[in-house]
């Protein structure tokens, strides 16, 4: 049988059953600031995925030269074995 999983679960408080309860105070307000410039929606959705997704295209092209000189190798070997 395996050991016993030591990763906490999620589900529970910090500390326990015995964590201290904190005492719940009034909100803070927060002040609202117009913006000076409104944005579209799209150029802000396309910026972050531009900056999430900044490192595909050069995997992308180093995948294919990986894949395009094995390729090569398989046909190098197929003509000397053939």
């Amino acid at each position: 049988m395996g050991k016993k999983s030591r990763r906490r679960k999620g589900k529970h408080r910090p500390g326990g059953r015995l964590a201290k309860k904190t005492a719940v105070g009034p909100a803070p307000v927060r002040e609202t600031v117009a913006p000076s410039k409104t944005v579209p929606p799209e150029s802000v959705t396309s910026a972050i995925q531009a900056s999430q997704y900044q490192y595909v295209l050069p995997e992308l092209r180093r995948i294919g030269i990986i894949a395009g000189v094995l390729f090569l190798i398989v046909v190098i070997i197929a003509f000397i074995l053939g």
